[in-house]
């Protein structure tokens, strides 16, 4: 039998740990993020047999590859089974184009696919440790609301939620500060690195280690492993042939969506392209244009405003990957393998007006309801093609990632397309319940305050 997969801190100086201890910690103590000493392989006669699977099958036999000896069958049978009880749609748009819908989950967005998942493996694992968990989670929307929702009346987590107030619509506030009970949401006259800042700083506070902080954003990388699974759910659906090459659009922000289709290519899932499309926070692009990395700061206020980061956590993970390190400041170290990384990623910048020009064409053209950060992927699609019309030929596979529901954006498709998107269940019946929230500042001591004096 093979050992257990380890996982190691992209800053180097952590030692080696199970996944259980990788994932209730959140980040490393050298304040690094986790990544798997090695990545399983599937290869195309397995990936073959996923065609007619059930989604939460295919999700155990991903996971399995990284969990193999550190959570039995059973419960990781069970764990995917309740994690992913909502349909996973597959829109056809022409030709062999698609928007993979991942808006259908409870809170009708991309992020339940992770948190509902690692919500659960850490029930398992803290019941079996006899622990409880304070998690920190900063959001620049969608994180915020699916997490409160995963960890929702739990006993032995609490969870405190980070938002950027005037960055978030009214119906993605009011899925957070509308639950209460263990669930505690903080707005600040900030952005959201500026929330993601605070989170980080707390983790590295030993003052604060009687606490048992953890986090349940992207840089845990509970969120990162079953962010693999709906790509390969895609392909297996989708492609003619095992081996077929396939093409990802990702509407890109923190970029923890983008690492789970970037582990998903190196378990072995044929893709000639990831187009990594961002909005006017256009810092990868640039990094991957010319070498040179530079955050913005603050970050730019886009209508996709869950992609408002002008310092993704996870691009310390995507330049391990490719051989590189870059410190949790953004500063490179090693340079990773530029060449490599340009032919296997593009990636381009999509700007407000493009963004409400691609939801109105793709509406009157094909019928497609997409919201803006679904746009913005779509666009980067678009764009793909016209820079590259080799792959644009009506047999080349490609899949774009609509990321949230059209109804939590009512304001902008109101504006663009003069309709009102019916509300999905996750969203009905919000607007007649309380809100609990509390404003606080972007000094670190008042968050520190809040945290001792809440938690002590």
């Amino acid at each position: 039998m093979s050992s257990p997969i380890l996982f190691y801190s992209t800053n180097l100086s952590s030692e080696l740990v199970a996944f259980s201890e990788a994932l209730l910690k959140g980040q490393a103590p050298d304040k690094g993020l986790y990544l798997p000493e090695q990545m399983p392989q599937i290869d195309l006669t397995e990936l073959a047999a996923f065609k007619e699977l059930p989604y939460h099958e295919i999700a155990y036999r991903v996971t399995r590859k990284f969990l193999k000896g550190q959570i039995d069958d059973e419960n990781l049978l069970r764990i995917v089974k309740e994690a992913y009880n909502y349909p996973v749609p597959l829109e056809h748009v022409y030709d062999r184009n698609y928007v993979l819908r991942l808006d259908q989950g409870p809170t009708a967005s991309f992020k339940d696919f992770a948190a509902r998942m690692m919500s659960r493996l850490m029930q398992f694992y803290l019941a079996k440790e006899k622990r409880s968990l304070l998690i920190l989670t900063a959001t620049s929307g969608d994180t915020g609301s699916a997490v409160a929702n995963a960890f929702y009346g739990l006993d032995n987590v609490k969870v405190v939620i980070l938002f950027p107030k005037t960055e978030v619509t009214d119906r993605q506030r009011k899925q957070m500060t509308t639950l209460g009970k263990n669930v505690h949401v903080l707005a600040l006259d900030a952005k959201f690195d500026d929330c993601q800042a605070l989170v980080k700083k707390a983790f590295s506070d030993h003052n604060l280690d009687y606490l048992s902080l953890s986090s349940a954003n992207s840089i845990n990388i509970g969120r990162l492993i079953p962010q693999t699974i709906y790509y390969f759910y895609a392909y297996a659906r989708l492609c003619k042939e095992p081996g077929e090459e396939i093409i990802f659009s990702v509407p890109s922000g923190n970029f923890g969506d983008m690492m789970g289709g970037i582990f998903a290519m190196k378990m072995g899932l044929p893709v000639k392209k990831f187009v990594i499309a961002t909005n006017e926070n256009d810092e990868f692009p640039k990094f991957l244009y010319s070498g040179i990395y530079n955050k913005i700061e603050p970050s730019l206020n886009c209508i996709s405003s869950a992609m408002n980061v002008g310092h993704p956590s996870n691009l310390a993970r995507l330049i391990a990957l490719y051989g590189g390190l870059m410190d949790e400041t953004g500063t490179i170290h090693q340079p990773a393998d530029m060449e490599k990384m340009r032919k296997e990623i593009y990636s381009f910048s999509i700007n407000d007006e493009k963004t409400r020009q691609t939801i109105a064409n793709a509406y009157q053209q094909f019928n497609l309801l997409l919201e803006p950060h679904g746009a913005v992927g779509w666009a980067g699609l678009i764009q793909y093609f016209t820079d590259h019309p080799e792959d644009a030929a009506g047999d080349r596979l490609a899949v774009s990632l609509e990321t949230a529901h059209p109804a939590k954006f009512p304001q902008e498709i109101m504006k663009i397309l003069s309709i009102d998107p019916a509300l999905p269940p996750a969203l009905e019946g919000l607007e007649e319940k309380a809100e609990v929230c509390l404003n606080i500042s972007n000094e670190y001591s008042d968050f520190k305050a809040y945290l001792q004096k809440t938690f002590e």
